[in-house]
Protein backbone atom coordinates (compact mmCIF):
# COMPACT_ATOMS: atom_id res chain seq x y z
CA UNK A 1 0.00 0.00 0.00
CA UNK A 2 2.06 2.90 -1.03
CA UNK A 3 1.11 5.94 0.08
CA UNK A 4 -0.66 5.16 3.30
CA UNK A 5 1.56 5.77 6.47
CA UNK A 6 2.40 2.72 9.06
CA UNK A 7 0.03 3.22 11.85
CA UNK A 8 3.01 1.23 13.83
CA UNK A 9 5.10 4.97 13.87
CA UNK A 10 4.58 7.10 16.60
CA UNK A 11 5.86 10.30 16.16
CA UNK A 12 9.21 11.25 17.87
CA UNK A 13 8.03 14.32 19.92
CA UNK A 14 5.52 12.00 21.91
CA UNK A 15 6.91 12.09 25.57
CA UNK A 16 5.95 12.20 29.17
CA UNK A 17 6.83 12.04 32.62
CA UNK A 18 5.91 9.70 35.34
CA UNK A 19 5.43 10.46 38.99
CA UNK A 20 4.85 9.17 42.31
CA UNK A 21 3.11 11.40 44.12
CA UNK A 22 1.84 11.02 48.13
CA UNK A 23 -1.17 12.79 48.62
CA UNK A 24 -2.67 15.08 51.79
CA UNK A 25 -5.92 15.83 51.46
CA UNK A 26 -7.54 18.30 53.91
CA UNK A 27 -4.52 20.66 54.23
CA UNK A 28 -5.27 24.29 54.73
CA UNK A 29 -3.62 24.84 51.24
CA UNK A 30 -2.51 23.58 47.73
CA UNK A 31 1.25 22.49 47.55
CA UNK A 32 4.19 20.45 46.62
CA UNK A 33 7.22 19.40 48.74
CA UNK A 34 9.83 16.84 47.71
CA UNK A 35 10.28 13.74 50.26
CA UNK A 36 13.41 12.02 51.06
CA UNK A 37 13.22 8.93 49.27
CA UNK A 38 12.29 11.41 45.76
CA UNK A 39 9.01 11.30 45.32
CA UNK A 40 7.15 14.20 45.57
CA UNK A 41 3.90 15.23 48.36
CA UNK A 42 1.21 17.36 47.08
CA UNK A 43 -0.99 18.83 49.87
CA UNK A 44 -4.39 19.65 48.67
CA UNK A 45 -7.68 21.45 50.62
CA UNK A 46 -10.09 19.06 48.97
CA UNK A 47 -11.44 15.85 50.97
CA UNK A 48 -10.95 12.76 49.89
CA UNK A 49 -14.04 11.54 49.12
CA UNK A 50 -16.02 10.85 46.14
CA UNK A 51 -12.57 11.23 44.08
CA UNK A 52 -12.52 15.37 45.02
CA UNK A 53 -8.68 14.90 45.96
CA UNK A 54 -7.92 13.28 42.31
CA UNK A 55 -10.12 16.04 40.37
CA UNK A 56 -8.17 18.67 42.59
CA UNK A 57 -4.59 17.14 42.39
CA UNK A 58 -5.41 17.30 38.24
CA UNK A 59 -6.37 20.38 37.81
CA UNK A 60 -3.54 21.97 40.80
CA UNK A 61 -0.89 19.76 38.36
CA UNK A 62 -2.42 21.35 35.48
CA UNK A 63 -2.72 24.77 36.86
CA UNK A 64 0.91 24.80 37.61
CA UNK A 65 2.43 23.18 34.70
CA UNK A 66 0.42 25.19 32.65
CA UNK A 67 -1.29 22.58 30.37
CA UNK A 68 -4.74 21.76 30.07
CA UNK A 69 -6.37 18.68 32.20
CA UNK A 70 -6.48 16.12 29.64
CA UNK A 71 -2.44 16.03 29.52
CA UNK A 72 -2.61 14.81 33.19
CA UNK A 73 -3.63 11.05 34.07
CA UNK A 74 -3.48 9.58 37.08
CA UNK A 75 -2.04 5.76 36.03
CA UNK A 76 -2.57 4.38 39.29
CA UNK A 77 -4.08 5.04 43.21
CA UNK A 78 -7.02 6.22 42.66
CA UNK A 79 -8.34 4.90 45.89
CA UNK A 80 -5.06 5.78 47.79
CA UNK A 81 -2.58 8.68 49.20
CA UNK A 82 0.25 7.27 47.09
CA UNK A 83 -0.44 7.62 43.27
CA UNK A 84 1.36 7.41 40.23
CA UNK A 85 0.70 10.38 37.88
CA UNK A 86 1.40 10.87 33.86
CA UNK A 87 2.15 14.01 32.56
CA UNK A 88 1.59 13.85 28.58
CA UNK A 89 3.89 16.72 26.61
CA UNK A 90 6.37 17.00 29.14
CA UNK A 91 9.83 15.81 30.09
CA UNK A 92 10.18 14.33 33.88
CA UNK A 93 13.26 17.47 34.06
CA UNK A 94 10.37 20.28 32.86
CA UNK A 95 8.13 18.83 35.07
CA UNK A 96 10.44 18.98 38.32
CA UNK A 97 11.73 21.76 37.48
CA UNK A 98 8.81 23.71 36.92
CA UNK A 99 7.24 21.86 40.36
CA UNK A 100 10.15 22.80 42.45
CA UNK A 101 9.35 26.16 40.97
CA UNK A 102 5.85 26.17 43.04
CA UNK A 103 7.75 24.93 46.27
CA UNK A 104 9.20 28.55 46.41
Amino acid sequence: MKGRPSSRKQKQTDFSATLSVRIQPRSSKNGVTRMEDGSLKIRLTAPPVDGAANEALVKFLSDTLSISKSSVEIVSGHTGRQKIVRISGMSEDDVIRLLNTARQ
